[in-house]
């Protein structure tokens, strides 16, 4: 069931959404609603071309489920994405 989520959080699930990388699993577990909850969400909230490309885009894709994706996968990070820590860049 979908809950009302402030501006940021939506902003955050959509940005995972469109993330290939990062699985619907991630999603529920940080934001607790299911795969179906996410798509409505991106429907109500993208423009309609935006969300066919989208659709178009995860359906299918194995990194978007946990189930499908091979072993050497298993973070909800990609290795090239910048670490992040308290919502800062980290300095190297």
């Amino acid at each position: 069931m979908e809950r009302d989520f402030t501006e940021r959080e939506l902003d955050r699930i959509i940005e995972m959404a469109w993330e290939d990388r990062t699985p619907f699993e991630a999603i529920e577990f940080q934001f607790n609603i299911s795969e179906d909850d996410v798509i409505k969400i991106m429907q109500r909230e993208l423009k309609p071309s935006s969300f066919r490309m989208w659709r178009a885009r995860v359906q299918g894709r194995k990194t978007k489920h946990l189930k499908l994706r091979g072993d050497d996968v298993n973070t909800f990070k990609s290795k090239q994405q910048k670490h992040i820590s308290q919502n800062k860049l980290s300095k190297r």
